[in-house]
């Protein structure tokens, strides 16, 4: 076993399973790229989200993309039967100035895998640089791929839904903009090797309060380098309008979050921090619901 504040891991993922007790952890290792993470995407065991089984292959390489040099952000949710991984594959080494990005979704009868492409290929529209693609089911029953419109394609980053087909195989319709990183204040310009302003959207997580309103959390670059802050939906539907929050939800250098309830009901929040490569490490904070979104407990 290994202890959690040992496993380097960025876009962390846990999956409880009430039933077996289990704990499933996914993510991204390091930056992804094929030295860094040679299996394609794994998965841990836990059942007490402290210690960690050792990796098994869920997605092996030789499964993804042809050619695709970054594995990020692997999501795992159950739909109708079976499980269903929500991943980004990026194609041309360079981070700044990538060929391609985009989420693909693989299935399986089983959250350990293995998976199979599902998808009619990638799921986000062809030619954007999209990442961290996630799932939402709305009130109706629809199913949703939420995703980021990268900064380096738009400068000022974009959060996107797009309605998919009941079978999760194919766009449903367009892609409909949900909001801009500017639109938050907590996010800063950022000053990078492909010139000056530049703001960046990841992660974007869908959660339904229990008085029924509809959150988005999400991370960008603040004050404090990276954060983490939650947009509300004024219609209570992922059409939105959206508002974001006046201040960060997590400002000390973490993102990429996710909601996760402990076995014990504790609700977490689940995100790497720091933000700086080879440190990157998960980390769970009790949150809870007030009137106006969420906070730290």
């Amino acid at each position: 076993m290994t202890a959690l504040s040992e496993i380097q891991i960025r876009d962390p993922f846990i999956l409880p399973d009430p039933a077996s007790g289990l704990y499933r952890l996914y993510g991204t290792t390091g930056f992804g790229g094929p030295d860094e993470s040679p299996q394609g995407f794994v998965v841990r065991h836990s059942r007490d989200l402290k210690h960690w089984s050792d990796p098994r292959i869920v997605l092996p390489r030789t499964a993804g993309p042809a050619e695709a040099d970054f594995y990020w952000a692997p999501e795992v949710h159950y739909y109708r039967g079976r499980w269903y991984l929500f991943a980004t594959f990026g194609h041309g080494m360079s981070l700044l100035k990538p060929r391609a990005r985009y989420t693909s979704i693989y299935s399986a009868e089983s959250p350990d895998g293995p998976f199979v492409l599902h998808s009619q290929g990638p799921a986000t529209p062809l030619g954007w640089i999209c990442i961290d693609g996630t799932l939402h089911v709305d009130a109706a029953g629809r199913p949703w791929l939420v995703f980021c419109r990268e900064w380096v394609q738009t400068r000022n980053g974009e959060i996107h839904a797009l309605p998919l087909s009941d079978d999760l195989r194919r766009p449903a319709g367009e892609a409909r903009l949900l909001f801009r990183a500017s639109e938050a204040p907590w996010s800063h310009a950022q000053n990078t090797e492909l010139g000056e302003g530049y703001r960046v959207t990841d992660g974007p997580w869908l959660h339904r309060t229990a008085c029924g309103a509809l959150l988005l959390l999400w991370s960008t670059f603040g004050p404090g380098g990276y954060v983490t802050g939650v947009a509300r939906s004024t219609g209570g539907e992922i059409g939105g309008p959206w508002v974001q929050s006046p201040a960060p939800l997590y400002a000390r250098d973490g993102g990429h979050p996710m909601i996760c309830r402990a076995h014990d009901g504790r609700m977490l929040l689940v995100l790497h921090s720091p933000n700086r490569p080879k440190q990157e490490r998960a980390r769970l904070l009790v949150i809870k619901e007030t009137a106006d979104g969420l906070a730290l407990a």
